[in-house]
C-alpha cells in the first residue's frame, strides 16, 4: 500500500498564502477562565441563581468586588455518586468541561462564578450537540433574569426525592 500524495507545500510547510491550521494566539478581548477548587466557592454558587436543563444544572452568581479580578470567569464541575461509579462520573465531568470550554468564552460574563452539576442518566449519555444547546440556553436564561433563585436552606426539594434518606 502506498501513502497518499502530499500536497505541494512552501518553505514553511504549507501552501503559499494559506492560513495556519491552528491559531494559538488568543484575542486581546478574550476573558480568562479559571477552575473553582474551594468548597466555599461551590457553596456560594449553590446559594445563588440556578437554571436546570435536561443535561445538567447550572448554578451561577456574580462575584463581589473584593472576591478577585473582575475580568475573570470561574467555573466548577461536580458529579455526585448518584451518577454512577468513578468511570461514569469522570466521563460526565469531561463532557461538562468540554461544553464549558466551547460555550463560556462567548456566553459567559466576566466577574461571574458558574458551577455545572451533572445529572444522573443524562450528562454522560445526552447528545453532545444537545448539551451545547443546553449550556447556551442556560447562560442566556441566567443573564436575562429568567433563572430561579436557589431554595432557602432547610427547605426540602419539591417532588420525589432522588437520594437516600
Amino acid at each position: 500500500m502506498t501513502p497518499p500524495e502530499a500536497p505541494v507545500t512552501g518553505p514553511k510547510g504549507r501552501c503559499a498564502g494559506s492560513a495556519p491550521a491552528v491559531s494559538v494566539c488568543l484575542p486581546a478581548s478574550a476573558t480568562r477562565i479559571e477552575i473553582l477548587r474551594q468548597r466555599a466557592d461551590f457553596l456560594r454558587a449553590a446559594s445563588a441563581l440556578r437554571q436546570g436543563t435536561p443535561g445538567f444544572l447550572l448554578q451561577a452568581r456574580k462575584r463581589r468586588e473584593d472576591e478577585g479580578p473582575a475580568d475573570l470567569i470561574r467555573i466548577g464541575f461536580t458529579c455526585s455518586k448518584k451518577l454512577g461509579n468513578a468511570v461514569a462520573r469522570n466521563r460526565a465531568k469531561r463532557r461538562l468541561r468540554e461544553v464549558a470550554r466551547l460555550v463560556l468564552p462567548e456566553g459567559g460574563q466576566a466577574g461571574w462564578d458558574y458551577v455545572l452539576v451533572g445529572r444522573p442518566e443524562a450528562t454522560a449519555t445526552r447528545d453532545f450537540v444537545a448539551l451545547l444547546a443546553d449550556m447556551k440556553r442556560a447562560l442566556n436564561d441566567i443573564h436575562s433574569g429568567r433563572a430561579q433563585q436557589a431554595r432557602p436552606r432547610g427547605e426540602p426539594a419539591k417532588g420525589k426525592r432522588r437520594g437516600k434518606g
